[in-house]
């Protein structure tokens, strides 16, 4: 019979870094400020700038904000890699 063991749990072991920074928010921020006003410019009957306003910040600045990387956080991500190295 042949018995399997257990890799050492120290190369598994990584502490979860959040890969969102000020920058991301900042974004975040934004694209919720224009999707408001968005609904605001629908509400009052708007035909042409509310769907302009919506489309921006949905399609174009929530991306934005999800994709952009911080280097404030990636450099933190780095350093910490090389510690555990």
């Amino acid at each position: 019979m042949v018995t399997k063991t257990k890799k050492s749990d120290e190369t598994s072991h990584t502490e979860f870094q959040w890969p969102f920074g000020k920058k991301n928010y900042i974004f975040f921020a934004i694209a919720m400020i224009v999707i408001i006003l968005g609904y605001v410019s629908l509400g009052q009957g708007s035909i042409t700038l509310a769907p302009l306003l919506l489309v921006i910040g949905y399609c174009v600045l929530v991306p934005i904000a999800l994709l952009v990387k911080d280097p404030a956080v990636h450099n933190n991500q780095n350093e910490a890699e090389q510690v555990e190295e």
